[in-house]
């Protein structure tokens, strides 16, 4: 016998319904970095109730205040003490600049501080509300907000993004409390001046804080856990990176693993797997990241992040639940700032319902901020040969150029990797100041359709000089000088 349904229960499950519609926002967001910005931005000019959630005091997330652009500035300051001190013209007596980590963290401090101000204007500008506070799932719609002050708050939305960052990987035997153990977000806490410092981990973070390091004149250990330096740039950048490393003094060990850590009032000893034993002032332990899925009770609405925190997404970056969505470091590679304002301005497409099958694109350029730096958009010529494509190469020199004559900063080369029957321009590698700027005028050139992404582009056209843009044109001629 099938039972019917009393009016009073139909009213009281479509009253239900109607309070399931009934949110406070159009969408969360939990995260207020690149991703997060990115998603509030494009659905706020969309005139949606949008808010966000950030844990911290200030808004940026840590791509403001430990991450990209920290890094960037404490190496910005010490490029140009190495600059100072090593050009004539401003500095002929033999007495030299000297710079402590806490004096050129005094630059950081402002760059920080100015980017929290626009950035907390562009919220309050689309009147974004940001609760800040940490965030905890009570359900697939509901966060519940607890503040510093333990005061909590409960928020509805019909779509919620997870942006959430990553953060240092820290293994539970070593001792990060101890005041000479650091990770990358921790080592801008650092307050005595070391003579010497060991990096553990030589990926990217691990890299650009030696170039920083060794340029304020520490001894610096870079330990490698693989057989060569950031193993998914082009083998030619990166053997450039390690020599230019080891001649100004950087000691790289690869293949090793630690054994223990071990620190004193005064020092730091390594232990190393191999048997190998140093010591130093302090160790900066930058060996990989997790997402910051831990403390989100993410459990409730389902969802179950890997070993290492991060979320599995669609091309859409929804997750496993239709109303959850994530961007940036949280769902894993590209794990990049650049990418993750695109994927938040994506995700928030599809959120939106609007005409769109937007995609990340193919080619992401890669920027590396060692002293010098590295840059990369396309394939490498270690992936073409795997791949068995019938490609050229073609290179200029720095030191060749006008520009960088004129400027001093002659070490460095670019790369351009083409294929030699239809001219394509398949990669481009460059090494050397600047890199990661100049990249971006061969990466117009590979975004362009219908035949207008060749090498001989480079040749034809006419550029200022002298620029360092003018290393295309000679890299393009040096390039089609090898076909026959």
């Amino acid at each position: 016998m099938t039972k019917t349904k009393t009016d009073t229960e139909t009213k009281t499950e479509t009253k239900q319904k109607k309070l399931q519609t009934n949110f406070d926002y159009d969408a969360i967001i939990i995260g207020t970095g690149p991703g997060g910005e990115g998603a509030a931005m494009k659905l706020a000019k969309e005139n949606k109730k949008v808010a966000m959630i950030e844990r911290h005091h200030q808004v940026g997330g840590g791509c403001t205040h430990w991450g990209t652009i920290p890094s960037k500035a404490l190496r910005h300051s010490v490029r140009r003490m190495i600059e100072f001190n090593s050009n004539p013209l401003f500095n002929p007596s033999e007495k030299k600049v000297k710079l402590t980590f806490e004096n050129i963290l005094q630059h950081t401090t402002k760059v920080i501080r100015d980017q929290v101000r626009m950035r907390a204007g562009f919220y309050d500008r689309n009147y974004v509300d940001v609760f800040h506070g940490s965030a905890t799932f009570v359900d697939k719609n509901t966060l519940k907000i607890t503040s510093e002050d333990g005061a909590e708050e409960f928020l509805t939305a019909d779509n919620i993004v997870i942006a959430s960052g990553s953060r240092p990987y820290r293994p539970d035997d070593v001792d990060f409390n101890h005041p000479r153990v650091y990770d990358s977000d921790t080592i801008l806490s650092l307050k005595h001046d070391p003579k010497s410092i060991i990096i553990y981990g030589a990926g990217v973070i691990g890299c650009e804080y030696a170039s920083i390091f060794r340029g304020l004149g520490c001894k610096v250990d870079l330990i490698d856990t693989r057989d060569r330096l950031l193993s998914f740039m082009d083998a030619e950048m990166t053997d450039s990176l390690s020599y230019h490393f080891w001649n100004c003094g950087i000691v790289i060990r690869h293949d090793e693993e630690y054994e223990s850590i071990v620190a004193s009032d005064d020092s730091v000893v390594l232990t190393l797997q191999s048997g190998k034993k140093m010591k130093a002032d302090c160790i900066l332990f930058a060996n990989g990241r997790s997402g910051n899925t831990n403390t989100l009770a993410i459990e409730n609405t389902g969802l179950l992040p890997n070993s290492r925190g991060s979320l599995e997404i669609n091309n859409q970056y929804k997750t496993a639940v239709d109303n959850i969505y994530a961007v940036g470091d949280v769902i894993g590679y590209p794990s990049l700032a650049s990418a993750a304002y695109d994927q938040g301005r994506i995700a928030a497409g599809y959120m939106l319902k609007l005409p769109t099958q937007a995609q990340l694109i193919e080619d992401i350029p890669t920027g590396i901020y060692t002293i010098p730096e590295m840059s990369s958009v396309g394939k490498t010529e270690q992936q073409l040969t795997a791949a068995k494509i019938p490609y050229e190469v073609g290179r200029s020199s720095f030191k060749h150029l006008a520009r960088a004559q004129i400027g001093n900063s002659a070490i460095g080369s670019l790369k351009i990797l083409f294929h030699r029957e239809t001219k394509e321009i398949l990669g481009i590698h460059c090494f050397g100041e600047n890199a990661a700027e100049i990249i971006h005028i061969g990466q117009a050139i590979m975004q362009q359709k219908n035949g207008g992404n060749t090498i001989e582009y480079f040749v034809e056209t006419t550029f200022n000089y002298p620029t360092m843009a003018e290393a295309f044109r000679v890299a393009a001629l040096n390039g089609l000088n090898r076909l026959f």
